[in-house]
């Protein structure tokens, strides 16, 4: 099986990625497993400085090819908060719960007309010495005004799919990533990656 680093230590995007690459017989291993202490600061003003950032960084540490996410959600009432800022949007420390909670905070008395969000994605694929790639995928729904399930991470269980009618979070892991904003980014990389990876061994 190859393997296929992503340039992240969240566990949550470690089970995305592993959903969505396993069937295509990629190994995936994170910073937890190469590099653990390594993490690199997103000083980027959008989803895609910021996978950049990471992509090419780990990429000439490791002296292979990395791929990196950035991503989060964009509610069209709060003017695209909290973008890039959604892993940390309650403070420094990063606190799903608390992030959820601040987003239902600055939503209330918003009608459900206007709840309307999307998850948005940015995949790029980084190797020492070659051009970076970047790959978009985006999911559109609705901010509820509760949690519903138990599975997924993040605003999962706010984030309504009408599509689906139910939460991200009600959903199993192979059904999230036939309809996630990172399970579209990762579609449109596949073939890059297939012949990127073939040519780094």
């Amino acid at each position: 099986m190859k393997k296929v680093i992503i340039a992240t230590q969240n566990l949550g995007k470690a089970k995305d990625f592993e959903a969505l690459l396993r069937p295509f017989g990629y190994e995936v291993l994170t910073l937890r497993d190469v590099a653990e202490d390594v993490d690199v600061e997103e000083t980027g003003t959008t989803f895609e400085e910021n996978a950049i950032l990471k992509a090419e960084t780990i990429a000439n540490m490791l002296n292979t090819t990395v791929i990196a996410d950035d991503s989060g959600l964009e509610i069209d009432a709060l003017g695209g908060e909290p973008g890039v800022y959604s892993a940390r949007y309650a403070g420094g420390e990063k606190s799903d719960s608390a992030n959820i909670d601040k987003v239902l905070a600055k939503l209330e008395g918003i009608p459900e007309e206007k709840r309307t969000a999307r998850f948005r994605c940015v995949l790029a694929i980084a190797s020492p010495g070659k051009e970076t790639k970047t790959f978009h995928g985006t999911c559109e729904g609705y901010i509820l005004e509760e949690r519903f399930g138990e599975n997924g991470f993040g605003y999962d269980p706010i984030f309504w799919v009408p599509t689906e009618g139910r939460t991200m979070a009600e959903m199993k892991p192979h059904e999230k990533a036939a309809i996630s904003h990172r399970g579209n980014a990762l579609r449109k990389l596949q073939i890059s990656l297939s012949k990127i990876l073939d040519t780094d061994e």
